[in-house]
């Protein structure tokens, strides 16, 4: 399945708050479609529906395809330790979340688009793609360009997060952010069972 580019708040009353997708919150606290208000209450969701909703939260949210989901759970299974925060610090470390968390874009897919039509460098280097992995000592900063700093400078005003996370540091005056090191699982924006995300890769992947 590839990348989801429909209605963004039927997605967020469906799976809850993606802070990462959008900024906007939904009117309406129950799923949408023609049962969504009283369907939900009719019969207990199985295990599999359960663990379904938490691996699509990260899909949703980090706006991945499920064959990139399915690699990178590949990878972290293959690095050893948690599988499940192995997990998470590899979405949380692409180039397009590191944008939306150092405040340069107001979502996820607005964090991509910078880093597609090549406004965002990598210690010193354009870099264009956004599933690019950030490592520790790596500096992040924009072209050197009117249109790219004007860009970044009002997706600036509207911030998805307000608070920046501990494993990075931003120069708002220079527009340059720096990795000090991997995310820690407490600075995870998202709401989610990463073991259930685990567990329901178990067989497929």
């Amino acid at each position: 399945m590839s990348r989801y580019r429909g209605p963004r708040l039927h997605v967020v009353r469906r799976l809850g708050e993606l802070p990462g997708l959008t900024r906007k919150s939904a009117r309406r606290a129950y799923p949408p479609g023609q049962h969504g208000q009283h369907g939900q209450n009719r019969r207990k969701r199985s295990e599999y529906a359960i663990r379904l909703e938490e691996k699509q939260k990260l899909r949703y949210n980090y706006g991945v395809s499920e064959k990139q989901l399915i690699r990178y759970v590949r990878k972290a299974r293959r690095a050893g330790g948690s599988t499940g925060q192995t997990l998470l610090q590899m979405l949380e470390m692409r180039l397009d979340n590191t944008i939306f968390r150092l405040g340069m874009a107001g979502t996820i897919p607005g964090a991509r688009q910078l880093v597609n039509h090549g406004h965002v460098t990598v210690n010193g280097r354009v870099v264009n793609i956004a599933s690019y992995q950030c490592r520790a000592g790596d500096v992040i900063g924009v072209r050197d360009r009117d249109q790219s700093r004007r860009l970044v400078e009002r997706n600036m005003e509207y911030p998805g997060l307000a608070n920046l996370p501990s494993h990075l540091e931003f120069d708002k005056n220079t527009l340059m952010g720096k990795v000090n090191s991997i995310i820690e699982r407490e600075w995870v924006a998202l709401q989610i069972n990463e073991l259930l995300v685990v567990e329901y890769y178990a067989r497929k992947a």
